[in-house]
């Protein structure tokens, strides 16, 4: 399926661009390598020769772009640190480090281009344990640095408060990437306003920050949800109920029903019974009344005739 002369860098290039795209599209999970060759506009020798599995296919589409991302965060986080020392880095400059880089990918068509933060949202949201697994043996250094970094920029949080916290928040942050492109994505927040990276990174900066610094739930706020859990449960048994008396209703008009039909049954069953009865007993008398008559017809004698007499006498005489 190839056409013009076109070299095995080419076609390798053409192959990771097609899964690339088909992945923000529809997922590791929905991407076929027959779909690849399709968009590539390739055969699957082609695909096989390059990467000899999808697996492998994935690992380079994931790793031509993330490493160069991770690289150039984790050199900025040092920069960062060593700006702020110790205690004195704030949430804003760690999410800084986290997410200029990528919003300067982004507008980098050489590099990935504007597609590149719906290709990180989609990894950070995609729940296929293939990414999960890519993303656990990979990244996972580079996820501890940037904890470290959090954890001193808010320490009165709990680690593992921080944890769960900071993972809700950014893969929450990376589904919103994942939805649009980059072009389509800035207008939602600068409400058509001419606005600055920093600008639009403040204003995401600032939700993240949030999910990690709320308070705690309290008293209230316990009370108010668990009223809305036992409203649930009450709707949810009377729910039940009624269920349970429509099945018992209908179970006894099933039972009636069945009652119904089993004495109709037998109603039809004797009916046809005397029915077939009166034919025999009428097929019974007809057979005996035809047999008398014709042992009757053997017996009957007729008058003889005088003309007969007559000529038997005068023969004797």
């Amino acid at each position: 399926m190839k056409t013009g002369k076109s070299t095995a860098g080419d076609t390798k290039a053409r192959i990771l661009d097609a899964t690339e795209k088909l992945f923000i599209e529809v997922g590791y999970e929905a991407t076929s390598l027959r779909q690849v060759t399709s968009r590539a506009i390739v055969n699957l020798a082609a695909v096989n020769y390059h990467f000899r599995s999808k697996d492998i296919m994935m690992h380079a589409v994931l790793s031509r772009r993330l490493d160069p991302l991770n690289a150039r965060r984790l050199a900025l986080l040092d920069a960062c640190e060593a700006r702020w020392p110790g205690s004195s880095i704030r949430c804003e400059h760690v999410m800084g480090a986290l997410f200029v880089p990528a919003l300067q990918m982004a507008r980098e068509p050489a590099v990935s281009g504007p597609s590149f933060l719906r290709l990180l949202g989609r990894v950070y949201s995609d729940t296929s344990p293939f990414i999960q697994q890519y993303l656990l043996e990979h990244y996972a250094p580079v996820y501890d640095r940037f904890f470290h970094a959090f954890a001193r920029a808010i320490p009165a949080l709990p680690r593992r408060e921080l944890g769960w916290r900071l993972q809700f928040a950014l893969k929450a942050l990376a589904g919103v990437l994942a939805g649009d492109e980059l072009t389509n994505l800035l207008p939602a927040f600068t409400q058509g306003k001419p606005m600055s990276d920093a600008h639009v990174l403040a204003q995401l900066t600032a939700m993240v920050e949030a999910a990690m610094t709320v308070a705690r739930p309290g008293a209230d706020e316990l009370s108010a949800l668990q009223a809305v859990f036992d409203l649930v449960e009450q709707q949810q048994a009377r729910a039940q109920a009624e269920h349970e008396h429509d099945a018992a209703l209908e179970a006894t008009v099933q039972e009636q029903a069945s009652h119904t039909a089993a004495v109709t049954a037998a109603t039809i069953g004797k009916t046809r019974v005397s029915a077939r009865t009166v034919r025999n007993e009428g097929t019974s008398r007809a057979a005996v009344t035809s047999v008398t008559v014709r042992a009757r017809e053997h017996t009957v004698s007729f008058p003889s005739n005088p003309l007969d007499d007559w000529m038997r006498m005068r023969t004797r005489t």
